[in-house]
């Protein structure tokens, strides 16, 4: 069993053109969603922010980032209530993001959406281990990324009415 990967190739997948989450009405409101970044890396945390954007989707924005570099305050963040997506770094150390995931989805009743960066496309079944909802891998492409972001996005956060 492998975790889903957010590729290029799978985009369809991801965001199909006949869904439309706003319901598509005109001028209607974006999912509007706080991310939780955790790398141990700055260049990483630059590389996902400016992969994703402040906009990933049409009908997805990105309102706030929380950058964490150490597990304790991913930790503190991820139990929150306004963290919508959490994004984690499988090559963090000195606990990598994969196992982060696996603590944080036993452990957090309700779970915000948790995409895993990992360290390459082959790693795909420690992401599904670690119970993430989606995995990139490095390097980061910033298409996939965005695309893994808005659709988990759209399951966090449900769109204004």
């Amino acid at each position: 069993m492998t975790a889903p990967q957010a590729t290029p190739s799978s985009s369809s997948d991801l965001t199909p053109s006949s869904h439309t989450p706003t319901g598509g009405q005109p001028g209607a409101q974006p999912h509007r969603i706080t991310v939780l970044l955790y790398s141990d890396d700055v260049a990483t945390r630059d590389a996902v922010r400016l992969g994703v954007g402040r906009r990933p989707a049409k009908d997805v924005e990105v309102i706030a980032w929380r950058e964490v570099a150490t597990p304790a305050a991913a930790v503190a963040a991820a139990e929150q209530p306004d963290v919508d997506v959490m994004i984690l770094d499988g090559e963090s150390s000195p606990i990598g993001g994969l196992g982060l995931a696996k603590q944080l989805k036993n452990e957090i009743f309700d779970c915000a959406p948790i995409l895993v960066l990992t360290g390459r496309p082959q790693d795909g079944w420690l992401a599904a281990w670690s119970q993430a909802d989606l995995a990139v891998p490095h390097p980061i492409d910033p298409v996939a990324l965005s695309r893994a972001v808005a659709e988990l996005g759209r399951r966090a956060a449900p769109a204004p009415a």
